[in-house]
């Protein structure tokens, strides 16, 4: 575990992580911290989408018109 922790790749996040995980955990605690990570991920995810529609002018007209447009160019022929 050492070389992981002595790893220069590796963020001071992560080697804090790491050594919160040295001992292993019960597998339900395991999949649930796994959950977790996914929403929160998720939730970032959605903010940053959300940010760039605000900055964007995205409604939900745009979406509902690009749904039914054609996403294929137009040929330069």
């Amino acid at each position: 575990m050492n070389t992981e922790l002595n790893n220069p790749d590796l963020n001071e996040q992560q080697v804090l992580m790491l050594r919160l995980l040295k001992k292993p955990l019960p597998e339900e605690d395991f999949s649930q911290m796994r959950r977790l990570a996914v929403q929160l991920l998720a939730k970032q995810i959605e903010n940053v989408t959300d940010r760039w529609e605000l900055e964007n002018n995205f409604t939900e007209e745009t979406y509902e018109k690009l749904s039914k447009g054609h996403f294929r160019s137009k040929s330069s022929k």
